[in-house]
């Protein structure tokens, strides 16, 4: 259910001339991205708070998707079809990168027998690109399209401290930062404070911020020009031994595939 919020921003653009808008098609984006992992199920009253449209605006955009197989419809509440996923997952398969990445990550997942995934910076949150998964670490599924807060994860925390330090800061302050866990950091200057080590180091590690039970390790990702373009990370499951081991075991690994997609990321 967390691919539905990241429909409408890889719908293409509009143009700038306010003629060639169309409001009815933005109004139906803005309920498309109403829908996410913690709202799955929206009334016509929900969807117009969340939104601000009327209800009767709310209602009609609701009963168009309705109508067209991209929601089920009980009497109250609407819940998005897999139909809908048809809108996202085209545009991430229009995207290069995803299919660039996708076999690096198959060679590293079976390499190390951990999961692997490719991100890229929404705002506030990441968007999983690519993803191969040998066993699942979190309890909610993982797969391209999905969204998680960019402050308290690794693939966020790499693509925040690549950014402007006033621009991480914003995007920060802008977060939900509510605790997801006893381990998670709230405070925006100790989240900027980890920003500076990532920065410093060139990895981030999170242990059971997002999760509990769940560790991850991440390096940013950098076209032929030096720019940094997405993360990549491994995700496995807390054990005994501390997040170190993170840095011995899967480092090197990740160095490796940074630096072969650095030669073909254009």
């Amino acid at each position: 259910m967390l691919t539905f919020v990241h429909i409408a921003h890889f719908i293409v653009r509009m143009v700038n001339k306010s003629t060639d808008v169309i409001a009815s098609l933005a109004k139906g984006l803005q309920v498309i991205e109403c829908f996410g992992a913690e709202t799955p199920r929206l009334t016509i009253t929900d969807v117009s708070r969340r939104t601000g449209l009327d209800r009767a605006t709310a209602r009609r955009c609701l009963l168009t998707l309705h109508h067209q197989g991209y929601a089920d419809y009980d009497g109250k509440f609407f819940t998005p079809t897999p139909n809908i996923l048809r809108l996202g997952m085209g545009a991430l398969a229009a995207l290069p990168l995803p299919q660039i990445v996708q076999p690096w990550l198959d060679h590293l997942s079976e390499q190390i027998g951990e999961s692997t995934s490719v991100s890229i910076l929404d705002e506030t949150e990441i968007v999983y690109l690519a993803r191969a998964a040998q066993k699942r670490v979190m309890s909610i599924g993982l797969m391209p399209g999905s969204r998680l807060p960019a402050h308290c994860t690794s693939m966020g925390r790499v693509l925040l401290a690549a950014l402007p330090e006033d621009a991480a800061r914003a995007l920060i302050e802008r977060s939900d930062l509510s605790p997801r866990t006893p381990h998670s950091l709230t405070a925006p200057d100790d989240i900027m404070a980890e920003l500076a080590r990532v920065r410093g180091q060139g990895f981030a590690i999170i242990d059971q911020e997002v999760e509990m039970g769940l560790r991850s390790i991440a390096v940013p990702l950098f076209n032929a020009r030096g720019s940094v373009v997405a993360a990549l990370n491994i995700g496995l499951a807390a054990t005994q031994s501390g997040p170190g081991a993170l840095v011995q075991r899967f480092l090197d690994p990740l160095l490796t595939v940074q630096a072969g997609l650095r030669r073909v990321l254009s």
